[in-house]
């Protein structure tokens, strides 16, 4: 080897930026830095030769100690040629591999003290196999890679040195320098293969995942092209026959809704698949309609729509106050719901179920909340639907298949959060298409209904948020499961102050504009409206009330198109009578005057309380009770437990005791094309059979309601409130209520409190001292009285 070999030979030092050089390595460089030239003209004028070493970074510009390799390669400089730009191009022979034992002072180019690193020579037959090894997994690498030429694979093939032949084939990699300094510092031959072997080994791989994906991303973009071209291909044939949208424009079409529409991304999935099959099925196919339909459906429904609520709740009052007059109970729970979604902002949509007679404004006022609340309004009627598939829709695979009426209503509604009216839910029936009522289940179930699932849609559908509003005349016709899952307000019938305030505020305007009069042109007294609703309707609502009012304004609609110079129109008492004729109902006292065997109850209907008098008459005979007035099983029942109170009591009452053994007894319940059920009639029925007896009469300004035991207890009855506002509508004075239901006091309005004196009975003594008037004469008891 050259001059100076051993340790401690000074060279100068020429850092390489992003290259290696290995020993017998011969390589074209050009120098730019002015300590590399420098270092150079040193190597020139000594003995050519240079240590060449690796920066550790590439884009030092000034590289310290620490930022260049301690190994590096002595090389000779076989060639030295300037450029016309300033860098000096050079030509090296790598010789061998050396280690930096000390750096010199030098200010104009590094210098250094080396130590050489000689290979040592060995040819045992491990060394022979990893030759073998690394020359084979290289040709590898080669097919693999296009950057290294099959001609370097038969160059490398014929050297025959272990190092020698490790430091070139790492020459033609594409590594990393820290790797390819890696093989430059392992001085063992041995080391050296096994080292390049794992190099090998990670880089044919590392190829292989690229040729792969490549291989992948080539296929898809040929798969798109494909079919693209085919797609165009379509257009242009079917432009050709004269179809100018035909399936794909119809395609193209339904993807861009699909784009826009954002709803979310189980559904989204859901209308692509359904596209797609849409897409390869011929134009004539039939099912081609049914997908489309179905497509339509899922587009057209407000997946992540919602309207913002109205959170003001004096503004809600307002509105709720403009549109309905009394009703609290209703109104307090629609501002305490808007209150709670104030301080939580996200809450479950009550299920709310409005029960009352008809005519109360149970549908009116599930529209006012809906405008209180600033949400859309839905509503569908539930009347007569037995077919459970109008609940939760057809199977697809029916001709003519449809969603239920919720999916339904929730596309009319636009949002998902409205104001959903069931209407008349006590009306469902139920055959042999199965039971509507049990599909609600889920609807009107809070826990249940984020996840409803209707046959046709099949992508469960969220109603968590709406808020459900159900109405019913009455109770007992619900089901109870569904019962459970609602919360009831009652709304019972109008007082007669009410109903004055409605039909002069609501009704008589309201009418006044349909039929095109002037606020001015026609004037109802207050006597002449509190006329019609004493003579002229009997109802717990206003329903009827409003029909009559449309009739008053019907009258002078025609008075006034006949005569338009005439003066305003005054309705009267008078004028009443000549347009709607004679009083349909009798107004004031149940009875004219006390009689005997006859006594006044009251009664709960679906449309609202009544009175109900009782006739008894006491006939010669053998003892049999007759009963008509097409009572219920209940209410037969009742009568025979009034009838065994009295034999029992025959002694106290003074009552011949054989009695029953020598009359007939026939109790009638009058109107009896009405069916009358439940047990409330059981004291007036006791009351006029002992009037009937004895042959006392009973106060006609009395009503009563309660059950009857055998001992003469009386037992608690529902519907008070009804009832007491059929006894005020009737004229009664006085009512006797079971003593149980005193609670229920609170419920009646002031304005009847005031004019009837309730007064509470436990048993069935108190009934008959407030009941029966003093005996007339001395007639003997048991005697026929007809």
């Amino acid at each position: 080897m050259g001059p100076g070999k051993g340790k401690g030979r000074r060279l100068p030092l020429l850092p390489l930026r992003g290259l290696l050089v290995y020993p017998s390595m011969v390589l074209h460089l050009d120098v730019g830095r002015e300590k590399s030239v420098r270092a150079l003209d040193r190597a020139m004028i000594d003995d050519h030769m240079i240590l060449l070493c690796s920066q550790s970074e590439v884009n030092i510009e000034e590289p310290t100690r620490d930022d260049i390799y301690r190994v590096g390669t002595i090389a000779r400089v076989r060639q030295m040629l300037k450029l016309p730009n300033g860098t000096i191009r050079v030509l090296v022979e790598g010789v061998v591999r050396a280690e930096i034992t000390g750096y010199l002072d030098n200010d104009d180019f590094y210098e250094v003290t080396v130590r050489e690193l000689p290979e040592e020579e060995s040819g045992d037959s491990e060394i022979d196999a990893l030759m073998r090894t690394v020359l084979n997994q290289f040709e590898h690498y080669i097919n693999l890679s296009k950057k290294v030429t099959p001609e370097t694979h038969a160059a490398v093939s014929d050297i025959d040195e272990p190092g020698r032949l490790a430091d070139v084939i790492t020459s033609h990699l594409s590594l990393k320098i820290k790797d390819k300094q890696e093989i430059l510092e392992t001085v063992d031959v041995h080391a050296r293969l096994e080292k390049l072997l794992d190099l090998l080994n990670n880089e044919r791989e590392v190829l292989e995942l690229e040729r792969k994906i490549s291989q992948r991303v080539k296929k898809q973009m040929e798969k798109t092209q494909k079919e693209y071209y085919l797609r165009e291909q379509m257009k242009a044939i079917q432009k050709e026959l004269g179809d100018k949208e035909g399936r794909a424009g119809e395609v193209e079409e339904l993807r861009s809704q699909l784009e826009a529409s954002g709803v979310p991304d189980h559904v989204k999935e859901k209308i692509t698949k359904e596209i797609d099959r849409l897409e390869k099925m011929p134009a004539s196919s039939a099912e081609g309609g049914v997908i489309r339909n179905y497509i339509d459906w899922l587009l057209s429904l407000p997946w992540n729509k919602t309207t913002e609520d109205r959170l003001d709740l004096k503004q809600s009052e307002e509105v709720l106050n403009q549109d309905h007059y009394g009703l609290e109970k209703p109104k307090e729970r629609v501002l305490e719901y808007l209150a709670v979604q104030q301080l939580v902002k996200k809450l479950k949509g009550p299920i709310l179920c409005l029960v009352g007679p008809p005519g109360v404004g149970k549908t009116s006022l599930a529209r006012s909340i809906a405008k209180s609340l600033g949400r859309q309004f839905v509503r569908i009627s539930l009347g007569g639907v037995r077919d459970e598939a109008e609940i939760r829709g057809h199977r697809r695979t029916y001709v003519g298949a449809m969603p239920g009426r919720i999916i339904q209503g929730m596309k009319t509604a636009g949002s998902m959060n409205p104001v959903f009216l069931l209407d008349e839910i006590d009306k469902m029936a139920m055959d042999f298409r199965g039971d509507p009522a049990s599909a609600l289940l889920e609807v009107l179930d809070p826990e249940q209904n984020n996840t409803f699932s209707d046959h046709f849609i099949e992508v469960p559908f969220d109603l968590s948020n709406v808020m459900f509003i159900t109405t019913a005349n009455a109770m007992h016709n619900i089901p109870r499961p569904l019962l459970d899952r609602m919360e009831v307000l009652y709304i019972p019938g109008y007082t007669e102050l009410e109903k004055m305030q409605i039909a002069r505020s609501f009704l008589l305007p309201k009418q006044k504009r349909e039929h095109g009069l002037e606020e001015d042109r026609l004037v109802a007294s207050e006597d002449a409206l509190l006329q019609l609703i004493r003579e002229y309707t009997r109802e717990s609502g206003v329903r009827n009330l409003e029909q009559q009012v449309a009739a008053i304004c019907r009258k002078a609609a025609k008075q006034l198109v006949a005569n338009p110079e005439s003066a305003p129109i005054e309705v009267g008492p008078q004028q009443l009578k000549e347009w709607l004729g004679p009083s349909k109902f009798r107004y004031g006292l149940a009875e004219a005057e006390d009689q005997v065997g006859a006594a006044t109850g009251l009664a709960w209907t679906e449309v609202g309380g009544d009175t109900l008098v009782i006739e008894v008459t006491v006939l010669t005979g053998s003892g049999k009770l007759t009963l008509t007035g097409k009572l219920g099983d209940v209410m037969k029942e009742s009568a025979q437990a009034a009838f065994s109170y009295t034999r029992s009591r025959a002694k106290e009452l003074d009552l011949d005791p054989q009695f029953h053994e020598k009359n007939d007894i026939h109790i009638h319940i009058p109107e009896g094309a009405i069916p009358k059920d439940g047990p409330s009639a059981g004291i007036t029925m006791a009351t006029a059979l002992i009037s009937a007896l004895t042959g006392r009469k009973v106060s006609r300004a009395v009503a009563m309601t309660g059950e009857i035991t055998l001992r003469g207890r009386v037992l608690p009855i529902g519907g008070l409130k009804e009832k007491s506002l059929a006894a005020h509508r009737a004229g009664i004075t006085k009512v006797l209520i079971p003593k149980d239901n005193e609670r229920d006091l609170r419920d009646i309005p002031d304005s009847v409190r005031s004019d009837l004196e309730f007064v509470p009975v436990s048993h069935m003594d108190e009934v008959l001292r407030h009941a029966l008037l003093p005996a007339e004469s001395n007639e003997k008891a048991g005697t026929t009285i007809s």
